[in-house]
């Protein structure tokens, strides 16, 4: 007779060994923290078996404990390199849940399959995404009425960033941890350059648009949420991340901006703004860009677009009721039920449409104009916006529980 006690002894590892390496990968797609251990606990009560995990940005652990021997427990820590954006595998993982949860797929091929996702090409190739990126420095520019010299800098700012981003990690060797740093310098630079020649324009909203796409309004946000929450640990190193590369991206900045200024000081004259009918537009062609750099599966696209626009609508209805602060609220919580409804009705992972979305917000961008703001001399001013970027990261949270309550699907990605 078959042993059965060793049969399902190769049950319980293979079931292991499956939550571990889909846990690994999907720590780096995309997912907060609280979002992945329910996911993974869900998935593993699926599976037959119960499971208690903690994620932090660079760590992930697990247990995993037979139902009839809470006893006994098998555990396992992951130390991982950070996270990141790729929805196109995040929903092709979610996909690949789906199925063996329906018994479309056995676990050690399941386990296979994801070692695939893993190596697969991202759907955009390189020069897709530095299109991306200089949709993102046109629309966050247009977004807040800069000049339309100021939008076509940040453009062709954007893609010097990218480049930068892109081919840090050659270049720099043990600095690649300053390339923030090193985007925003160069940034500032040019800026400051382009103010000498270019009277009127918005040397720091140029800058602030070039680099958008590095600030850290997400982790920020997601830090402040995981407290609230009392993920206490990894909240704690979301946020101190975010702060670090947010000093880091202000004194590249400060210091690229001084240093053209005094070699080439800028001429005043009068600011000059684009009509306010150009700002829903731009924001869109924001979005765009966002949904385009997160490899968001192009069957997703419209879906993550039409998320973005009611955050937007949400955002532009609560200021003018109220102020910004209920625009957060408004805009995140529509966005969030939409996000929950849409992944309900397709199966696919909620982060896929509302991960564009939250970041749309940008609250670390308030915590930037804050800093200019003090290095200026205006010293009220800039720590009231810099205190005021946590006020928006706690709105947006409020936002996501509302949303949340409002209409909540099962747990996914």
């Amino acid at each position: 007779m078959p042993d059965i006690d060793a049969d399902e002894e190769q049950k319980f590892e293979s079931a292991c060994r499956f939550i571990i390496r889909l846990g690994t990968l999907a720590h780096g797609y995309g997912p907060h923290a609280r979002r992945l251990e329910s996911y993974l606990s869900r998935v593993t009560t699926a599976l037959g078996y119960r499971g208690i995990f903690s994620s932090t940005p660079t760590s992930l652990s697990f247990t995993f404990m037979k139902k009839d021997d809470e006893l006994w427990q098998k555990q396992h820590l992951v130390p991982l390199p950070g996270t990141g954006f790729d929805l196109a595998k995040l929903a092709k993982v979610g996909d690949l849940v789906n199925d063996v949860e329906e018994g479309l797929v056995s676990i050690d091929r399941a386990t296979e399959i994801l070692d695939e996702i893993s190596a697969m090409p991202p759907p955009y190739r390189n020069w897709m995404v530095a299109v991306a990126y200089a949709m993102c420095g046109a629309g966050f520019a247009g977004f807040l009425q800069g000049s339309w010299w100021d939008i076509l800098l940040a453009t062709v700012f954007s893609l010097v960033t990218f480049f930068m981003v892109t081919y840090a990690g050659q270049f720099t060797g043990r600095f690649a941890d300053w390339t923030p740093f090193l985007c925003a310098l160069i940034a500032g630079i040019l800026s400051a350059v382009a103010g000498f020649f270019l009277p009127g324009i918005n040397i720091y909203l140029v800058t602030l648009s070039a680099i958008i796409y590095l600030i850290p309004g997400f982790s920020i946000s997601v830090g402040v949420i995981e407290l609230t929450t009392k993920h206490y640990i990894s909240g704690i190193a979301n946020l101190i991340n975010g702060l670090i590369c947010l000093a880091l991206l202000f004194a590249g900045s400060w210091l690229g901006v001084t240093m053209a200024g005094v070699l080439l000081p800028a001429h005043a004259a009068a600011a000059v703004t684009i009509s306010p009918v150009w700002v829903w537009p731009f924001a869109m062609l924001l979005a765009a860009g966002l949904i385009i750099a997160f490899q968001t599966p192009i069957r997703d696209l419209f879906w993550a677009l039409a998320c973005c626009a009611i955050a937007c609508a949400g955002l532009v209805l609560g200021i003018h009721i109220q102020g910004a602060d209920l625009g957060n609220f408004l805009g995140t919580a529509l966005a969030m039920i939409f996000a929950n409804v849409w992944s309900d009705r397709t199966n696919r992972p909620t982060s896929i449409v509302i991960l564009p979305a939250f970041v749309f917000m940008v609250s670390g961008s308030i915590g930037f104009r804050g800093l200019v703001a003090i290095s200026a001399g205006s010293t009220a001013l800039g720590f009231s916006e810099f205190t005021h970027m946590f006020v928006v990261a706690i709105t947006l949270a409020v936002g996501l529980v509302v949303g949340n309550l409002v209409y909540k699907p099962r747990v996914l990605l």
